[in-house]
């Protein structure tokens, strides 16, 4: 059973960065596409990034800002976020599926049957 968890979330001002890390376990990471999703208050879930392959995805309003990464060695995600803004506080999401579908795909339509961290809370203040 994979099982996933975030961390790195917290509160900062704007301008400032964070990095986010997903922790994968339960088995070999090395055949998953990772992705960070988000859900802010009162808002439907976006995915903000993804990394499948070769293949990645963002979202227009982090582009330039974040970059999403892994270590398939350490079974590990990232999701450096800089330039922070107050529109992205959210609790973000690590979420990983096997195979590489195109990244696009992945942001549309993640499979909801895979797995999902339990969210980390990202704070911005103005």
């Amino acid at each position: 059973q994979v099982h996933l968890e975030e961390y790195g979330g917290g509160l900062v001002q704007a301008g400032e960065s964070l990095r986010l890390s997903c922790a994968v376990s339960g088995h070999p990471f090395h055949n998953y596409a990772v992705a960070w999703f988000r859900r802010a208050p009162g808002r439907e879930r976006e995915c903000v990034a993804v990394s499948s392959g070769s293949d990645r995805y963002y979202l227009d309003s982090v582009k330039g800002r974040f970059t999403i990464s892994r270590n398939s060695v350490r079974n590990m995600g990232y999701l450096q976020m800089n330039n922070l803004k107050p529109e992205d506080t959210a609790v973000y999401y690590c979420h990983v599926e096997p195979g590489y579908r195109d990244a696009s795909v992945i942001a549309r339509t993640p499979n909801e049957a895979n797995y999902w961290g339990q969210g980390t809370q990202v704070t911005v203040s103005s």
